[in-house]
């Protein structure tokens, strides 16, 4: 049950990225739920994988964000 919930917060989040930042933080913690439900199944390769996609997230999200960033034109 837990890896179900952890999958379907991760999916929900993935989906819902492009309404604000606090999506992709919720994928990034959910990816950390997948990847230890991953370790304690034995599925280390799976558990490896979450793991890499979590600090992708992380770093995408402390990135500021695209609308408010001033390009450098000072």
């Amino acid at each position: 049950m837990f890896g179900l919930i952890a999958v379907t917060a991760m999916m929900v989040c993935y989906a819902l990225e492009q309404r604000g930042r606090g999506y992709v933080l919720g994928f990034a913690g959910s990816c950390v739920l997948a990847s230890i439900y991953g370790f304690a199944q034995g599925a280390w390769p799976f558990g490896v994988v979450e793991a890499v996609w979590a600090l992708i997230a992380l770093r995408r999200w402390r990135q500021p964000s695209r609308g408010s960033a001033d390009h450098g034109l000072s």
